[in-house]
């Protein structure tokens, strides 16, 4: 098992995952930001994240990179996998082995896929506050073994203080009611979607690649991410996007 950070890196992810009190605040960006956490922090070698509809629909909000984004969606599409199933229950999956008979009866889709994409393992935390559960943190490990219990607990309190984050900016919105505000986080994923595969054809590259360009030029310029997305659609965006490469 990998140590566990320094006091002042999991200090530094707790105030961000905390700093949602802010002007132009972009959920969908900031569960990215989760993700990011988790990989950096946590033993694991993927995250995704998933949110729920008013109505109890899952949508995938964001994950850590692009393989792990396809197969939450095809999760979602087969209404199978440890996310659904934590959201459901409420409760935390437990570190789950993937190359069992056991996961294969589980997730008779879910399991094959993943296995495939190099994955051995899951674990899947509620993205919760008391009673109240919002979505599914979903921790994916490529190595032999489970992820200990230390960073289970640190998974989930990442996982809870990121949707304590989410709760006190709907909170806060005076103009905005949850369904207004989920909405709105499915238009901007769909608009940094297409986003995404327009500059990767655009550029020839992949859509990973594309997706790390726009946030860095997001951040650099003070934008939101959805707002250099929608640019990006309409032929609008600084050409210093078009060009600079990523590192």
């Amino acid at each position: 098992m990998a140590e566990l950070p320094h006091e002042e890196q999991l200090a530094a992810a707790f105030v961000e995952l905390t700093d949602t009190l802010v002007q132009g605040f972009d959920v969908i960006n900031f569960l990215h930001t989760l993700a990011e956490h988790c990989v950096a922090l946590l033993d694991v070698t993927a995250c995704g994240v998933l949110l729920a509809t008013p109505q109890g629909r899952l949508v995938d909000a964001s994950a850590s990179d692009e393989r792990t984004r396809l197969l939450e969606v095809a999760s979602i599409e087969w209404d199978e996998g440890p996310c659904r199933d934590c959201y459901i229950t409420r409760r935390e999956v437990p570190d789950a082995p993937l190359n069992t008979a056991a996961a294969r009866r589980r997730w008779p889709r879910f399991t094959p896929r993943a296995v495939d994409l190099g994955f051995t393992s899951v674990v899947a935390c509620p993205l919760r506050l008391h009673d109240q559960v919002i979505g599914a943190l979903n921790l994916f490990r490529d190595q032999p073994g489970p992820l200990g219990p230390t960073q289970l607990g640190l998974a989930q309190a990442l996982a809870d203080t990121a949707t304590i984050g989410v709760l006190q900016q709907r909170a806060v919105s005076e103009q905005m009611t949850v369904n207004a505000q989920l909405q709105r986080a499915l238009d901007s994923r769909i608009i940094i979607e297409q986003a995404k595969g327009y500059l990767a054809h655009r550029l020839d590259t992949s859509v990973e690649d594309s997706f790390t360009r726009m946030r860095r030029f997001a951040r650099t310029h003070q934008m939101r991410l959805t707002e250099v997305a929608r640019q990006v659609l309409l032929g609008a965006v600084d050409p210093s996007l078009l060009r600079r490469p990523c590192q």
